[in-house]
């Protein structure tokens, strides 16, 4: 059976080290450099055509656009001892109004998301309504 609908997820990055921008310059950027064994298990977990949240940390501290995975199931070129994941992502959209996590920890129906449980968390998991409710946030 077909799924209708990706998976979504949320990769945080530092703007300092890699923005938004820079994906887009590069046009396919290779997410790597992760080493916590949760968010190495989500991008182990992503599939081409799973679409996620770009968000800046540290500076920013908003969703900032929407990426898509390109290529799945790589080695991080970064770890000689092969056993951490990566994924390559394309810039799809950029939000015109980003998303601050003070909107989101804001809003009621997203105290359950892995961004406000899992702070910390580099590469999280987002559900389908957590999804249509910070897209439509963007909005406005």
């Amino acid at each position: 059976m077909a799924k209708d609908r990706p998976n979504y997820w949320l990769m945080k990055s530092e703007p300092f080290k890699y923005s938004w921008d820079d994906l887009v310059e590069e046009k396919e950027g290779t997410w790597d450099g992760v080493r916590n064994h949760l968010a190495k298990n989500n991008l182990q977990a992503m599939k081409v055509g799973d679409e996620a949240f770009f968000y800046h940390s540290r500076e920013g501290l908003e969703i900032v656009g929407i990426a898509e995975i390109t290529v799945d199931g790589i080695s991080d070129p970064t770890d000689e001892t092969g056993k951490w994941a990566a994924v390559k992502i394309k810039p799809k959209r950029k939000f015109d109004n980003p998303v601050t996590l003070k909107q989101i920890k804001a809003e009621p129906k997203l105290a359950d998301c892995e961004l406000v449980r899992l702070s910390r968390l580099s590469v999280a998991s987002i559900k389908p309504d957590e999804w249509d409710l910070i897209c439509k946030m963007s909005e406005s």
